[in-house]
């Protein structure tokens, strides 16, 4: 029953997506930018349909998600089923910052929402409701709640696309499939 009420709120989240238009702002904190500019001054990032594809293999993940150990592998598995490969981050490499994200002031869907111990992935920032493997599972909650205010300030990445590290994670992640 649990499964049938989440599914049915990710389905609502995924079509308010649709009617958010807001400007997502990029922001690095200042000595990540000195390091990408110079490896990747016009890199693209995730875009919001791209963002539309996270959050689709997010609610397609669920049937997958008992093998994930836990919320770090889980959203690992969902960009690599979205395609959009990155080598394995632990959330604390992902909230100090990656070379494969960009951290960004305002977040879209499919970005990342990480504090101290703790990564998610952004459904709908209107409503700041995200989706991660919790305490019960896999599901949402809204990373404006007390509970992860607690944990501190939250950062939010967007996922920076052709970036070399991708192709080798990609081959990786076919070479698992294989095995």
């Amino acid at each position: 029953m649990r499964f049938a009420a989440i599914t049915v709120e990710l389905t609502l989240c995924g079509l308010a997506l649709s009617a958010w238009s807001a400007q997502a702002q990029v922001q690095p904190d200042a000595v990540s930018q000195v390091r990408r500019q110079s490896a990747r001054p016009h890199a693209a990032v995730l875009s919001k349909d791209d963002g539309q594809s996270v959050i689709a293999a997010a609610l397609d993940a669920r049937t997958h998600a008992t093998r994930q150990a836990d919320c770090s592998h889980l959203v690992h598995a969902i960009y690599l089923q979205a395609g959009f490969p990155y080598p394995y981050e632990s959330s604390s490499d992902l909230y100090d910052g990656t070379d494969d994200f960009r951290r960004v002031k305002r977040p879209q869907p499919g970005d990342l929402v990480v504090w101290p111990g703790h990564v998610g992935i952004v459904v709908n920032p209107a409503q700041h409701v995200f989706f991660s493997r919790l305490s019960s599972g896999p599901g949402i909650d809204a990373y404006n709640a007390r509970y992860w205010k607690d944990r501190g300030q939250a950062r939010f990445y967007r996922y920076v696309k052709n970036y070399p590290s991708h192709d080798a994670a990609a081959r990786m992640a076919v070479t698992e499939r294989h095995k």
